[in-house]
């Protein structure tokens, strides 16, 4: 029967030490991501702009047509 080593497993990743491990660790200053974050990525937009679209000829259609 195999036996392992002490210490970490070996698939395991390298630890980051230096500037890299320091890129990790978010600034106390900075503020958390939120819901104004998720509004500005494009295909959420993208979403939101068709269903104020299709929103906006249903309302149309009510009002002048029927």
């Amino acid at each position: 029967m195999p036996h392992d080593p002490p210490g970490p497993a070996p698939h395991a990743p390298p630890r980051r030490t230096g500037a890299h491990a320091a890129a990790d660790t978010p600034h106390p200053d900075a503020e958390p991501r939120g819901c104004l974050f998720a509004l500005s990525q494009p295909p959420l937009m993208l979403f939101l702009a068709v269903i104020g679209v299709l929103l906006l000829i249903t309302a149309v259609h009510d009002l002048f047509l029927l």
